[in-house]
C-alpha cells in the first residue's frame, strides 16, 4: 500500500513523520489562504492564530510538497498522528498533484490533503477572511505552544521560496506583518530608552510575548 500526503503549509518544512519520498509540486483548483485558526499551536481558544487552508478557485493551483508513505502500518502511523496534528481541519479530500515536468497529467492521482472548509457548522476554526492589515495584526501578535504565529507565516514564505514558489499573497502578509512587528520593536525601544519599563509590563499578554518573541527581554 502506497500513500501520498499533500504538504502546503507546515508539511513542508516540517512532516514531522517518516516518509520514503517528497516530490515538489501542486494540485489545481485551490489557492491558499490564512482564512483558518490555529488554538492549539500558533495560538490560544482565547487569542487564535491564523494558519493557512485551501479555498476552491477555478484556474489557480497550489504549490507544495507530496510525501510517500508505503506499508499499512507505516500509513496508520501517518494518519493517526495527522488526525491529532491536522484535528482543526475538517475535510480529508483526495486531489490529483502535478509536477513542473507534468502540468498538464496528473504524476500522482489520489493524494490526501487536508482542508478547512468554510462550512462554519462543520469547522468552527474558520475565521474567513479580513483586511491584510487585521489580519497582519493578529498574525503579529498570536502565539501559541508551538512559538509565535508569525513564525509560522514566515517559515512559510522561506520554504516556499526554497521550491521555487513566488506566492505573492504570502509575500504581500509576510511584509505587512514586518511593519507590525517593526512597529512594535520601536514602540518598545523607545519606552525603554525613556525608563518607561513600567509601560511594557502593563501590556496585555500577547503584547508582551510579541515583545519577548521580537527583542529578548523578559517578562
Amino acid at each position: 500500500m502506497v500513500l501520498w500526503v499533500f504538504g502546503y503549509g507546515s508539511l513542508i518544512w516540517n512532516a514531522g513523520f517518516e516518509y520514503e519520498e517528497r516530490v515538489v509540486g501542486f494540485i489545481k483548483g485551490y489557492t491558499r489562504v490564512f482564512n483558518q485558526a490555529s488554538t492549539d499551536h500558533r495560538g490560544t481558544p482565547e487569542y487564535p492564530g491564523r494558519t493557512v487552508t485551501l479555498e476552491p478557485q477555478e484556474g489557480e493551483r497550489t504549490t507544495g510538497c507530496a510525501f510517500k508513505i508505503s506499508g499499512y502500518e507505516a500509513e496508520q502511523l501517518v494518519l493517526s498522528y495527522l488526525a491529532i496534528r491536522e484535528f482543526e481541519y475538517d475535510v480529508q479530500a483526495f486531489v490529483d498533484f502535478y509536477t513542473e515536468e507534468s502540468p498538464n497529467k496528473p504524476a500522482i492521482t489520489g493524494v490526501l490533503v487536508y482542508i478547512g472548509s468554510p462550512d462554519m457548522l462543520k469547522n468552527p476554526y474558520y475565521l474567513g477572511p479580513a483586511p491584510l492589515g487585521d489580519m497582519a495584526n493578529q498574525i503579529a501578535t498570536a502565539s501559541g505552544p508551538a512559538g509565535p504565529n508569525f513564525e509560522y507565516l514566515f517559515r512559510l514564505e522561506k520554504s516556499l521560496y526554497a521550491i521555487g514558489c513566488v506566492d505573492e499573497y504570502i509575500i504581500e502578509l509576510a511584509n505587512e506583518v514586518r511593519k507590525v512587528i517593526e512597529e512594535y520593536e520601536q514602540w518598545q525601544l523607545k519606552d525603554f530608552k525613556k525608563g518607561n519599563l513600567a509601560k511594557i509590563y502593563e501590556k496585555s499578554f500577547d503584547d508582551r510575548t510579541l515583545l519577548q518573541n521580537c527583542v529578548g527581554i523578559a517578562s
